[in-house]
């Protein structure tokens, strides 16, 4: 394993639309939504231990979630679990991430990866996350990785993709970025077949990620080299629980992908899904009788069809004349909606619990 690849994990998200199953004090990644045995954060650190050195992952997080993360991963230096002071995005938080990583190794190859990904070809897998590094070592540029759209889905971003890169296989430059567009557009966007998935794998190495973090984050870069030099760990640490409630609030996606000069984007084949939302969930599932996707849930199905049902351990549930529905189950909430395109919706059954019955049912 070459020792110059690094990767930073990201698990500091709350998971609201897979709520009630996802709930604010135990979000998705830390949950084994399937019954596999591991929960997505734990298949993500394992996925990746196959490619590079276990001490070189990093895991960012929100601070309330770092007892969960290392619950799930006990062998992990606890160095290397970065717990946000507050939540300002993604961006922030691979900017602190990239900082420790530039430190450790000058020349330093990285690979940012959500926590809640479905990947159904791991071999595959790691031959484009290698390819991704090869390219990276040799271009500044951001890599982010795409796949060919199986569906018009409205719950992803799209890229679009431009010339060739030359001397790559299948890296194209990147024409525009579509974040979760209507159903109609998405439709267009398959059809074309010039738009890839965004997948939200980003690759580059260390000092072209740190040359976009100039531009978004100039006061921060600025601060950060006059210090850097004699920095130890304790520096770092006072110097993000002082700086860091300041930070902009951006995603990696939009703060960095959208702004950076240079961005491709490599056709990736390994078969993915992000796992964000019922209606994904429903999408990307085996389906069983009725069309129906059981998640790891006893359930006796009467003339029902296209549901997603998420049951507690436990519970035996009996779905009757039931057609396009979320049927969710965790603690003190159950929900019954209609699939579609659920995300919006979900949102927004939280916002008004919340707001009308509490903290505790969120």
């Amino acid at each position: 394993m070459d020792n110059k690849q690094y990767c930073i994990i990201l698990a500091g998200g709350k998971g609201r639309r897979l709520w009630p199953c996802s709930r604010e004090k135990n979000p998705k990644q830390f949950i084994d939504f399937f019954g596999s045995g591991r929960t997505q954060l734990q298949q993500t650190y394992d996925r990746f231990t196959k490619i590079l050195p276990q001490e070189n992952i990093f895991i960012t997080t929100a601070k309330e979630y770092v007892e969960l993360v290392k619950e799930q991963l006990p062998g992990m230096n606890a160095d290397n679990i970065l717990a946000e002071p507050v939540s300002r995005g993604t961006a922030p938080a691979v900017l602190w991430a990239n900082m420790r990583i530039c430190r450790q190794c000058a020349d330093a190859n990285v690979v940012i990866t959500p926590s809640d990904q479905f990947v159904l070809n791991e071999e595959a897998f790691q031959h484009n996350i290698e390819e991704g590094f090869r390219f990276v070592e040799h271009h500044q540029a951001l890599l982010t990785i795409g796949i060919t759209p199986t569906r018009p889905e409205p719950g992803y971003g799209y890229i679009q993709m431009g010339d060739a890169m030359e001397g790559a296989t299948e890296v194209f430059r990147v024409k525009s970025f579509t974040e979760k567009p209507d159903r109609d557009f998405a439709k267009v966007f398959m059809e074309s077949g010039e738009f890839l998935w965004n997948t939200g794998l980003i690759q580059a190495n260390g000092h072209y990620l740190n040359s976009c973090f100039r531009q978004l984050f100039p006061d921060v870069m600025k601060r950060l080299d006059a210090v850097r030099p004699n920095f130890t760990l304790e520096d770092e640490l006072e110097f993000v629980s002082e700086n860091y409630p300041s930070y902009a609030n951006l995603s990696i996606d939009r703060g960095v992908l959208e702004r950076c000069d240079e961005v491709c984007v490599m056709h990736g084949n390994f078969g993915w899904a992000d796992l964000g939302t019922w209606h994904a969930i429903y999408e990307c599932r085996s389906r069983g009788e009725g069309d129906n996707v059981v998640v790891d849930s006893e359930v006796i199905l009467d003339e029902s069809h296209n549901n997603v049902i998420k049951l507690p351990k436990g519970r035996l549930g009996i779905v009757s004349g039931l057609d396009g529905y979320i049927v969710a189950e965790e603690d003190n909430v159950l929900l019954i909606c209609k699939k579609g395109d659920s995300s919006a919706l979900v949102r927004k059954y939280v916002n008004e619990v919340q707001m009308k019955y509490g903290d505790e049912f969120v």
